[in-house]
């Protein structure tokens, strides 16, 4: 797989709020197929953009009664998990990065969640990169993925990927013509530079939120001439719902990867109105970009 870079200097990519080098990927690695696929992946982008690739992999620790006994044992026994990981989480870095970027292994004890958040920080990542399973039935409505968790807090734009990407041809852009969309865009415009793909920006027409096309045609033209977007196709979807509208229509693609914003609901808020963005991520095939609403 190869990117090529257009329109943009080498090295360069857009993060937060202004054009800057991208120099940490972050990949948090369980060693299940989906977290190898985004090793993968993490690992063409940190070439083509002369990044370095932290991988981490999190430990949850068992709870043990509070004794000099059980205290001894756990400290063996995070010391021997610690060993072990590491070395596990070396053989993938040789086998499959490669040596082709820097790539630096460490393992944390905690949750997957938390240990992602602090890392993050810590590390002070561009991007996050990570592998999902999804989450559908109960699940869903319960607990989630830990992707679709990470998707909602994330303070890094992210990438999750379920499975293989062999290349990024199409990038479906989905919008709300009334939203600020100053920010979003220059962020999808460099991830369009940054894979040589086809934008489409997409309104999702449901029942619920129903718009005449001709209201909304005006609005897309105005938007690609406001933001000078490049190769892009203006696509007006009607669907039941948002989500499956997006999904829906990525279907018909070949080679493609969804980029939306979150609004990183919690709590009430989001229990009432879910997120789009994690619904796409837990449903869709296709490798999906994020990035919280500041």
């Amino acid at each position: 797989m190869e990117f090529k870079l257009r329109g943009m200097r080498p090295g360069y990519f857009w993060v937060s709020n202004k054009l800057r080098p991208m120099k940490k990927i972050l990949v948090p690695c369980d060693f299940s197929q989906s977290s190898i696929e985004a090793l993968k992946f993490a690992t063409e982008i940190a070439v083509k953009e002369k990044a370095e690739i932290r991988l981490i992999h999190a430990i949850e620790l068992p709870t043990l009664y509070d004794s000099s006994f059980a205290l001894a044992f756990e400290q063996d026994y995070m010391k021997d998990q610690r060993s072990a990981a590491l070395k596990k989480l070396n053989k993938v870095a040789d086998r499959w990065v490669k040596g082709a970027v820097k790539t630096t292994s460490e393992v944390e004890f905690g949750g997957t969640i938390g240990v992602i958040e602090r890392t993050i920080k810590s590390s002070r990542a561009d991007l996050l990169v990570m592998g999902t399973h999804g989450a559908s039935g109960l699940k869903e409505y319960t607990i989630g993925s830990n992707t679709e968790k990470v998707v909602r807090n994330s303070q890094v734009p992210m990438i999750a990927v379920r499975k293989a990407v062999k290349n990024i041809s199409n990038i479906v852009f989905p919008v709300r013509p009334e939203a600020d969309l100053e920010n979003i865009t220059m962020h999808v415009k460099a991830l369009q530079d940054l894979f040589k793909a086809k934008l489409h920006v997409l309104f999702v027409n449901t029942p619920a939120l129903f718009h005449r096309d001709s209201e909304i045609r005006p609005k897309l033209d105005a938007l690609a001439k406001q933001y000078m977007l490049k190769n892009y196709t203006l696509n007006i979807f009607n669907d039941s719902l948002e989500a499956e509208g997006i999904i829906n229509f990525t279907a018909g693609l070949k080679e493609p990867m969804v980029a939306m914003r979150t609004h990183g609901r919690r709590g009430i808020t989001h229990l009432a109105n879910g997120s789009v963005a994690e619904d796409v991520v837990n449903h869709i095939e296709c490798p999906v970009w994020t990035y919280k609403i500041k």
